[in-house]
């Protein structure tokens, strides 16, 4: 995962929210640290089916999907639509770019709240350097909201390691059973050791939480109207918006690998829209399971396909096989 030299353009980049880690809850002795290196006798994969308009396509039955691992189609063991409670971690960008064009767009996601059911649980974290947990997960809505409510958007430093805070949020939610999504609310600079990026997506790609990544840079691509740019600033805008691609690239990059979605709203409406709709795919899902083929010990690919041509289809990429006995 590369990062790009965002810091150069300190002057149209500015600060968001504020920070505190998951670290504290990963110290809680009760909740020890994972590792992928686990031994799996039956892969469970949660699909997420909807149609052109973003909509779960409710109704659809086993015979509907199939499975293949590294290209090899393999029979259904399990499969079950699920509806069940979701928990959903808010995890917001805490850099230079939200205090003054992306705060509003993160308080927009009370839309996203609103949408919720009483039973689904929320939990908020902040990042930068490292992710900070700031409300713990609570089925309570109003609480959430105070929460959002009250991030300080005027903290922050100037690295933001999106995928290395994704990679130790997705630790902290592990223990945790049923459904899990990650809700990403970032401009998607990302300043992670790019060494660190194989063993970060081999990660992603294996865990059992679902990111969706909500861009809040969006402000940032609209041109300056009312008068002409100099050539310096023409200069600075085209770095920008060649920077602002390669950020795009980091949210697709790192929601595909978990079976997520990106969203790159444009605008106040585009934003609800897009609340709206992840309201919809964090509680619904199917979930599927076959045996694996092979205890080899290595990273297998998985894809799934369902019979019906206009269907968008998001799972998870992959999963690591038993070792040999």
């Amino acid at each position: 995962m590369n990062s790009f030299r965002l810091l150069q353009a300190a002057a149209l980049f500015p600060a968001v929210l504020c920070l505190c880690p998951f670290l504290e809850a990963q110290e809680n002795p009760q909740q020890p640290k994972q590792t992928i290196h686990v031994s799996v006798d039956r892969v469970n994969v949660g699909v997420i089916v909807t149609n052109s308009r973003g909509h779960f396509v409710e109704g659809l039955r086993r015979e509907d999907f199939r499975v293949f691992d590294n290209g090899i189609e393999q029979p259904l063991t399990g499969f079950a639509a699920i509806e069940e409670p979701a928990q959903v971690l808010f995890l917001i960008e805490s850099g230079p770019a939200v205090l003054f064009l992306g705060k509003n767009h993160v308080l927009a996601s009370d839309t996203l709240l609103n949408n919720l059911s009483p039973n689904d649980r929320v939990a908020i974290a902040s990042y930068s350097k490292d992710p900070r947990l700031l409300l713990d997960f609570t089925p309570d809505k109003l609480t959430a909201r105070l929460a959002l409510q009250k991030l300080n958007f005027a903290l922050g430093f100037a690295e933001l390691n999106m995928s290395s805070s994704l990679a130790s949020a997705i630790d902290w939610l592990t223990p945790f059973p049923g459904k899990k999504t990650v809700v990403v609310l970032s401009t998607g600079v990302d300043t992670s050791p790019p060494e660190r990026w194989e063993m970060i997506e081999q990660r992603l790609k294996t865990s059992d939480v679902r990111i969706l990544a909500v861009s809040l840079s969006g402000d940032f691509r609209k041109p300056l109207k009312g008068r002409k740019l100099s050539p310096q600033e023409r200069q600075d805008r085209a770095f920008v918006k060649q920077g602002f691609a390669q950020a795009d690239q980091s949210l697709h990059e790192l929601s595909q690998a978990t079976g997520g979605r990106v969203y790159l709203p444009k605008n106040a409406k585009e934003f609800d829209l897009a609340y709206s709709e992840i309201a919809q795919v964090i509680r619904h899902e199917y979930s599927i399971a076959f045996s694996p083929p092979s205890n080899d010990g290595q990273l297998h690919a998985i894809q799934v396909k369902v019979k019906r041509f206009w269907c968008r289809v998001d799972h998870r990429q992959a999963y690591l096989a038993p070792p040999p006995r």
